[in-house]
């Protein structure tokens, strides 16, 4: 117990890190990532604003039906062409990507490649 809060707190210290640099505009909003043990979460974020633009999780009925599970590497994939795919209906092309203080390793970087290849540019 005390391992996983331990665990939660460094990648709390490490996400504010991040997002010191990090901000979404009009322009160039930010896509933010966020994964727990069952699900992953995305949204497109304008922070100028305080708003979401776009959002997509593996909790949505369209593609909750598709996946098995919620929180795979295939899982992920499918979220980031889905976020994507938003986005470019929505006339956003370029977002700045922000990580949530996770690895940029497995799920995370899939997530990303998947929507660099459906058309987002970060």
């Amino acid at each position: 117990m005390i391992v996983k809060e331990i665990r939660k707190i460094a990648r709390n210290r490490v996400h504010s890190r991040i997002r010191k640099r990090l901000q979404g505009t009009s322009e160039r909003p930010r896509l933010s990532v966020f994964k727990s043990n069952q699900h992953i979460y995305a949204q497109i974020i304008d922070d100028t604003k305080g708003i979401t633009l776009v959002s997509s999780s593996t909790l949505s009925p369209s593609l909750k039906a598709e996946l098995e599970s919620g929180n795979t590497v295939e899982a992920a994939m499918k979220i980031g062409a889905d976020i994507a795919k938003k986005a470019l209906e929505k006339g956003i092309s370029k977002v700045v990507y922000d990580r949530g203080g996770f690895l940029y390793h497995g799920k995370i970087k899939a997530l990303a490649d998947s929507a660099r290849e459906n058309g987002l540019e970060f």
